[in-house]
């Protein structure tokens, strides 16, 4: 038996933050990101609309991006002290997922982190709060999905949350928000949208409900991206509907090792001076992976048939896969990702040298391996990596070279 979940209301279209006024409550706390939202007045009026419903409102503000295991805490204790009903966060991913994970807390006090990542061990929630995102980025999707990552910095490690509980109650898709992106995060959540999109297609557990969702993402990114990323506003508008069928189906399809190497090089060199910006580790792996994961014949069939739905031509599977792995790499050069770690630079732009030296990337190449292989994304790969192949497929997306094993 499978389980297909998302969340029962979904707001979408310019003005759907609006969909707030008619909310039923007492308390709302919101969850916010370093200042945004507050900046180009949409925390104002969310705010204001919550009020009109009744509410006595409360700000959790500053949540950092890629959050931590601190800020989890420190947030589920304020909402302990506020006792809302309403749980809304609003911004990028990072403070939607931080929220997430403080709702937990919030729910049940004495659980420890180490028992939020049990992978769908998580105890019923509702009792307290229920639980509306609001996302300004187009790319993480966590307003639609049973995930949250949040980060150990002494670890140097991102967690995995996964539970259909932290499936939020209320998704609200407005693409006002999404239009005050920088340029910069408009290519990094791309790039993560379209990873979502071909990971959850080639998943051991993509279904019919799945599929019509990822295939439809990676067109409408195809088409939309680059022209959002170069300042079309209705392409932007586009991406953000893009950006949450993706999450519709990689929340219930699962993902792959793309995913599973980016939360585990993430931040594995931050005494470097800088962290391998999620999207960014997505764009520049998911070329290697699918190369990787076309020796297995199932795969390699559906990065077929994904090339045939974006019209890349090709007469054998072959040549479409080859033609797919081009086609990603040409978008990262218009978004100005670069192809591998060796040459992304601290500011996430291409470098003649990177930020990571080639020493310390070798030194710790076995322990990140591991951990990417442990990782929850892992499991749902259509090729199941060794211990050696996990490093080899690192060194790859460090040099850029072929994937031929």
């Amino acid at each position: 038996m499978a389980r297909f979940t998302l969340p029962r209301d979904l707001y979408h279209g310019k003005g759907a933050l609006e969909a707030l006024k008619t909310f039923k409550g007492n308390k709302a706390m919101i969850c916010v990101g370093g200042g945004s939202m507050k900046r180009f007045g949409f925390l104002d009026r969310a705010e204001q609309y919550l009020k009109e419903a009744g509410m006595e409102v409360q700000l959790f503000e500053g949540i950092e991006p890629d959050p931590s295991v601190e800020t989890v805490m420190k947030g589920a204790k304020a909402m302990m002290e506020f006792e809302p009903d309403w749980i809304i966060a609003m911004g990028g991913g990072s403070p939607i997922d931080a929220a997430k994970a403080m709702w937990i807390k919030y729910e049940y006090p004495d659980i420890t982190f180490e028992d939020m990542c049990k992978v769908f061990g998580i105890p019923a929630l509702r009792k307290k709060a229920h639980f509306c995102a609001i996302s300004s980025t187009s790319g993480t999707a966590t307003e639609v999905t049973a995930f949250s990552i949040i980060t150990d910095y002494e670890k140097g490690i991102k967690y995995p949350i996964a539970d259909f509980e932290i499936t939020p109650d209320v998704a609200i898709v407005d693409p006002d928000l999404a239009e005050t992106m920088p340029q910069k995060l408009v290519a990094h959540t791309g790039m993560d949208a379209m990873t979502h999109a071909i990971e959850a297609y080639v998943s051991t557990a993509n279904c019919d409900f799945t599929d019509p969702l990822a295939l439809h993402a990676i067109k409408m990114i195809q088409n939309d991206l680059v022209d959002s990323y170069n300042g079309d506003m209705a392409k932007r508008d586009s991406m953000h509907n893009a950006q949450c069928l993706a999450g519709m189906a990689f929340s219930n399809a699962l993902l792959g090792i793309v995913h599973s190497m980016a939360h585990k090089t993430g931040a594995a060199f931050a005494d470097y001076g800088a962290h391998i910006i999620h999207g960014a580790a997505n764009a520049m792996y998911l070329p290697k992976v699918i190369a990787f994961n076309a020796k297995d014949e199932t795969a390699k069939k559906r990065y077929g048939d994904i090339a045939d739905f974006m019209g890349l031509g090709g007469d054998s599977l072959d040549e479409k896969v080859a033609l797919l792995i081009a086609y990603l790499r040409k978008m990262n050069d218009d978004l100005k990702i670069p192809h591998c770690i060796k040459n992304y630079g601290a500011d996430s732009y291409p470098a003649e040298q990177g930020f990571v030296p080639e020493e310390v990337f070798l030194e710790r190449l076995p322990e990140i391996a591991a951990n990417a292989i442990l990782d929850a994304c892992t499991g749902s790969n259509p090729r199941q990596p060794s211990q050696e192949e996990m490093e080899k497929l690192l060194k790859c997306c460090y040099y850029d070279t072929e994937v031929d094993f």
